[in-house]
């Protein structure tokens, strides 16, 4: 019974911890399907370092002369875009409001924010953009506020945002549990509270860029590129912030490689416990049936008959206590898919996947039994041809 406990704890805990790991993994790639991690999204910072007769701690402000040197920087950049935004406005339709924020964004924002999905409608588009027209794009929780208990269809409605009539052409979803903002486009929202040359943020889908040392030095020639026009250092970390999603994509990505070695390993070395205890418990019966294997060798018995039984205990037990710690560790991972796999972590605007589908491949986990089988009949098999290759009269003197 030790032995099968041995047997079965290491078959549980490598489909445990394996589970476990996959299901961090299964997380980070599903937040990365929600991202495109082609992109990096850059603000103003301030600067830490004193240049050309300025003073440190200046505020850096991002305008359309930024947005247009990043568009030139063709060896890495595919696309450019870039955000505008007025906050502490209300939008009202019929008695019904709700506060919102206003983002004025290009058409390529929804490809560089995957997990802004339209649910209704479409998007902003280019035609939008162009013709600076007055449409908006609500959050699902804005349009069930001003349309849910009317029961209205919003599409084509309008609604008021403080003086100004915008008619809605769709509404969007996302992963966010905070304020999500109501989307119009870029120019249009520039014009209309008089924004100037004033960038909030600009947005690069940037190509050829493989490796971090790749996407840091990319980081810093940028930085160089628009430090003339601020006039900062251009070895300045802090004058623009730039936050890159391919330098947090290939760090995580090294950081799970290492996890799932590191849980292999782990599972491994447990598996070997188990394997231990089989062989273990098979050369002590091997030794103490040895008077047996000379009794019925002396009756007529084969080798091979010898054989026999030391083979079919050993598949018998290991594939028992196998099986039975394969569907204990499978019932743990459902356990944890059941209760954690459901929580998102809060990370600004944005929540993200902590655990999901916690699965070990059942190949993995019939190999690892398999291998304890083998394992089990190899140790047995060796002192087993022994005796059964060994004289009765032998046999029958060991104690």
């Amino acid at each position: 019974m030790l032995t099968g406990f041995s047997v079965a704890w290491g078959i549980f805990m490598l489909i445990v911890l394996l589970g476990a790991g996959n299901g961090v993994i299964h997380a980070f790639e599903k937040n990365a399907r929600e991202r495109a991690l082609n992109t990096m999204q850059v603000s103003g910072g301030y600067t830490t370092l004193s240049h050309d007769g300025m003073n440190i701690n200046r505020n850096i402000k991002l305008d359309d002369t930024d947005l247009s040197t990043s568009s030139k920087l063709t060896d890495h950049v595919s696309q450019t875009g870039a955000v505008v935004t007025q906050s502490g406005l209300y939008a009202s339709f019929g008695k019904e409001y709700v506060a919102v924020k206003l983002s004025g964004v290009y058409p390529s924002y929804i490809k560089m924010l995957p997990s802004v999905k339209p649910s209704l409608g479409r998007f902003v588009n280019q035609t939008d953009q162009r013709e600076r027209r007055k449409v908006i794009v609500l959050h699902e929780k804005q349009a069930n506020v001003l349309f849910g208990k009317s029961g209205t269809d919003p599409l084509g409605r309008f609604v008021k945002v403080g003086d100004v009539a915008y008619q809605v052409v769709g509404v969007y979803t996302d992963s966010g549990d905070k304020e999500s903002p109501a989307f119009v486009p870029y120019t249009t929202l520039k014009t209309i509270y008089d924004k100037g040359g004033e960038v909030d943020q600009i947005m690069l889908t940037v190509k050829d860029l493989f490796t971090t040392q790749e996407t840091e030095q990319f980081e810093a020639e940028y930085r160089a590129a628009l430090s003339d026009h601020h006039r900062y250092a251009p070895t300045d970390d802090g004058a623009i912030w730039i936050s890159s999603r391919i330098s947090r994509y290939l760090q995580i990505q090294n950081a799970t490689i290492l996890l799932h070695l590191c849980l292999w390993v782990v599972g491994i070395f447990t598996l070997l416990s188990g394997i231990v205890g089989v062989s273990n418990i098979m050369l002590i019966t091997v030794k103490e049936r040895t008077h047996e294997f000379g009794i019925r060798k002396a009756l007529g018995a084969k080798p091979y008959h010898i054989l026999w039984l030391i083979v079919v205990e050993s598949v018998c037990m290991t594939t028992f206590f196998g099986y039975i710690g394969m569907i204990c560790g499978i019932g743990v991972t459902e356990w944890l898919d059941a209760t954690v796999g459901s929580q998102r972590m809060q990370g600004g605007m944005l929540s993200h996947t902590i655990f999901t589908d916690p699965t070990v491949d059942l190949s993995i986990a019939l190999e690892a039994t398999l291998l304890l089988v083998v394992a089990g009949t190899i140790a047995g098999l060796v002192p087993a041809r022994k005796a059964a290759h060994t004289r009765p009269i032998e046999a029958l003197k060991s104690n």
